[in-house]
């Protein structure tokens, strides 16, 4: 199925782009969500306007996500999990966790634009990218903190 898409979407293409990509996934998922129209011989004829305006709105959203990359990259997030052996956290920090706490500092960014590897899962400071338009990227400072403070051993004499 060929498919014209209406936004950009993560490992298949931009804005405008004609793809081809699984029936499956264009009707279940594509064309629900109108992140994609069909690319029959009507719609390729609409595709030049829509790069035209992708142009414009993509010139405008750059402009909008480099000043909250400069905003967000004065923000530090501070997690406090409970620690095990080696400090390693029980539970971990994830995307999710992170884009929680920016919502709640007033930045609503989507879990899915938090570029995490891997979830967080031992004390320290990192420095997490967090990809705000497909050419603009900005770094969170997040620490990852133990909830109590290390206990000392405690040695008994006889």
């Amino acid at each position: 199925m060929e498919v014209i898409l209406k936004e950009d979407v993560n490992k298949l293409g931009h804005r405008g782009d004609v793809v081809k990509v699984a029936d499956g996934y264009g009707r279940n998922y594509l064309l629900p969500e109108k992140l994609a129209i069909e690319a029959t011989l009507a719609n390729k004829a609409v595709i030049e306007q829509m790069k035209a305006s992708a142009v414009r709105k993509s010139a405008k959203e750059k402009t909008g996500a480099e000043q909250l990359a400069t905003q967000l990259s004065e923000v530090e997030l501070v997690f406090e999990r409970k620690v095990g052996e080696n400090e390693h956290l029980f539970g971990s920090v994830t995307s999710g966790d992170i884009a929680q706490q920016l919502e709640a500092k007033g930045f609503t960014i989507d879990r899915r634009k938090i570029s995490l590897e891997e979830p967080l899962k031992t004390i320290g400071e990192y420095h997490v990218p967090v990809k705000l338009h497909r050419e603009v990227t900005s770094h969170v400072k997040v620490t990852v903190k133990g909830d109590q403070p290390e206990a000392e051993a405690v040695t008994t004499t006889a």
